[in-house]
């Protein structure tokens, strides 16, 4: 007796099944902020209607082989795109853009950090693929449909009234969400993955658009808000400071301001870092924040040569690397600075050479400029140590004064030791990557102290300024649970979670003698800025959106580049708006005249500051994807500010 399948539709089934492995990877995959019921029940709905819309399609195939062919096809390749975000996802809390397809060439180089991502349990994934696929070959004849025209018409009709039943509750949840749509997060919770790459390829189609129909009467209004909500007219204490030294700049990988002053197992992490904090020609800054997006390093570099943000969508490196810039270096090579990147790893990566040019950076010693053996390299490449070491003969030869970055490659995920390297034990908890992050920490801090010996052997440390800065973060959300207890927190808050953005920032002044714990609220892009303070450089008519750490007339609030922000009193992510101090919500009681009792209500003491962070990242994202400094002559007097190309 052949066992008889109900007569639903394999599309029905499909989209019953894609629609459940979605939610569930929404769930308990996806580390997704779920704030009321309204979000979990949008959340619920979202990936049902979207495999129902796309699957429906089939209804208007005529022949019942295509109809089934269509169905699986589609089953697996919208499998292999929820698979594609969540390996990504692990890594850095985070969904693919259109502009990271086009980063291809970092994949090569990548090798043993993806293999981490991928988990033996990620093939129940291809499940439903695999039933959709036996039906659709065993019992096509039973689940193909043939509905006449007004059915088909019914089935897309139907798809498009539970979309916009989708949309219309997303907006209610998030008002203007696709105007103020900073956070991929809030875009997946509310309309579903699919939805979300299909709005993504319109924005990077228009964005695409805005350098050919650009002309530079957009930059007025940008200058108008730089002038009146960033620029500061009077000098820090510390304008020329530095004047005429070296400029000696560490990138320092994945480093976070969690390690700095604190232990693990017993030992202190970052011993020789500690040390430099005290020391009298030290300004440490214990309040400083990591503003990258999806770029990482590539993004911290832009940050930090151009006090501008990078982009929410893939990596201004790649993606508008060839725009002109009115850069750091490029500035300094006209007060007769040389500069050089410093890095053992290959020039595309990133799209690094082609950018360096567009910033007027003079030289970059790459991987071709080290000697890489079996032993001295792992995991990225060139350990810190030889790094340093090979790298001093370069600076030596760099006609002074010269501006060199340091790019380091060893604590980087997957936190990769030798035996030989590790000086303290791995942390013991439930994530792999948080135990390794330690001694890979340790080993960094360890290397960084044997350059500033060679820097003093070499002559150059007393005319140099050293500027020690974390790139990125280190450890993600994903592993929130080993770090809520490494930092013995019942929970990381999404309070929690923008405070674990803070990476240290070191400014070195051999001779200085001043040198002091600052804790004000800063961030990457305040650093072009800072330096050209410190070296006693004026600029004028250029547009930037950082202030001079040292000044005390600053904007007063530091932008993350999903829209949330940190100030001097309030912090606000996911919609809250928190006590800087506390990480309690800002309540206040308010009178209701309607119904003349007092309601608490969460304070809009965050909204003036929102209101300004999003025009800033929203001018900032105009002159990159305007490429608008082709229009501006940089230094030229006012009047001749804008031209023409």
């Amino acid at each position: 007796m052949k066992l008889k399948l109900p007569s639903i539709p394999l599309y029905m089934i499909a989209a019953l099944l894609f629609g459940l492995k979605t939610y569930i990877v929404y769930r308990f995959m996806f580390n997704i902020e779920l704030e009321n019921p309204m979000q979990e029940f949008i959340l619920l709905v979202n990936p049902f209607v979207s495999a129902f819309l796309i699957f429906a399609i089939s209804v208007w195939f005529n022949k019942t082989s295509r109809q089934m062919k269509f169905i699986r096809y589609v089953t697996l390749f919208l499998t292999l795109i929820v698979f594609a975000n969540l390996v990504f996802y692990r890594q850095f809390t985070d969904f693919i853009t259109i502009p990271q397809l086009f980063m291809g060439s970092n994949m090569s180089d990548l090798g043993s950090s993806i293999l981490t991502l991928i988990k033996p349990y990620d093939i129940l994934l291809f499940i439903d693929a695999a039933i959709i696929w036996y039906l659709s070959k065993k019992q096509e004849s039973m689940l193909a449909v043939d509905y006449p025209k007004s059915g088909k018409v019914f089935a897309l009709a139907m798809s498009l009234v539970l979309l916009s039943g989708n949309f219309f509750l997303a907006e209610m949840e998030r008002p203007q969400l696709f105007t103020r749509a900073f956070d991929r997060e809030y875009l997946v919770k509310n309309i579903g993955l699919f939805n979300y790459h299909v709005y993504d390829l319109v924005v990077h189609s228009k964005t695409e658009s805005q350098r050919v129909f650009a002309d530079g009467n957009e930059l007025p209004e940008i200058q108008e808000f730089v002038d009146e909500n960033v620029r500061v007219d009077e000098h820090s204490n510390m304008f020329g400071a530095a004047e005429g030294k070296n400029v000696i700049f560490i990138n320092a990988e994945s480093l976070q301001q969690f390690v700095i002053n604190n232990q693990v197992n017993g030992e202190e992490v970052t011993p020789f870092l500690n040390r430099l904090i005290d020391n009298e020609d030290t300004y440490y800054f214990d309040n400083f924040y990591e503003q990258t997006g999806q770029g990482n390093t590539s993004d911290s570099e832009f940050l930090v040569e151009n006090s501008l943000y990078p982009l929410s969508r893939g990596a201004v490196f790649f993606t508008h690397g060839s725009n002109e810039y009115n850069g750091l270096p490029e500035i300094l090579n006209e007060e007769g600075y040389t500069s050089a990147v410093l890095h053992s790893n290959n020039k595309s990566f990133w799209n690094r050479d082609g950018m360096y040019e567009s910033l007027g950076i003079d030289q970059f010693y790459g991987e071709e400029s080290y000697e890489l053996t079996e032993e001295n390299t792992i995991g990225w490449g060139l350990k810190d140590k030889p790094f340093f070491e090979q790298s001093i003969k370069y600076l030596r030869s760099m006609e002074q004064p010269f501006y060199s970055k340091f790019i380091t490659l060893t604590n980087h995920f997957p936190f990769e030791m030798s035996e030989e390297d590790t000086s303290i034990d791995a942390y013991d908890s439930n994530s792999a990557t948080l135990n390794n992050y330690f001694p890979a920490v340790r080993y960094m801090d360890e290397a960084i102290e044997e350059f500033f010996t060679q820097l003093k052997e070499s002559g150059l440390y007393e005319d140099s300024i050293i500027v020690i800065m974390g790139d990125h973060i280190g450890i993600s959300a994903n592993h929130n649970k080993a770090m809520s207890m490494y930092l013995d927190k019942d929970q990381i808050t999404p309070y929690d979670q923008v405070q674990l953005q803070r990476v240290p920032l070191f400014i070195h002044i051999p001779g200085n003698g001043n040198g002091e714990v600052i804790s004000e609220v800063t961030g990457q892009i305040d650093m072009k800025p800072t330096l050209l303070s410190l070296l006693g450089i004026e600029v004028e008519n250029d547009i930037y959106f950082g202030n001079d750490v040292f000044s005390k007339d600053r904007k007063g609030y530091i932008a993350l580049r999903n829209g949330d922000f940190v100030s001097d009193e309030y912090i606000s992510t996911v919609g809250i708006c928190y006590d800087r101090q506390t990480g309690e919500p800002v309540q206040s009681k308010i009178e209701s005249e309607e119904e003349n009792q007092k309601k608490t209500k969460v304070a809009n003491a965050c909204l003036p500051i929102q209101e300004k962070v999003e025009a800033e990242l929203a001018y900032s994202d105009n002159l990159i994807y305007g490429d608008l400094f082709r229009f501006v002559d940089v230094g030229a007097e006012d009047e001749e500010l804008f031209e023409n190309d």
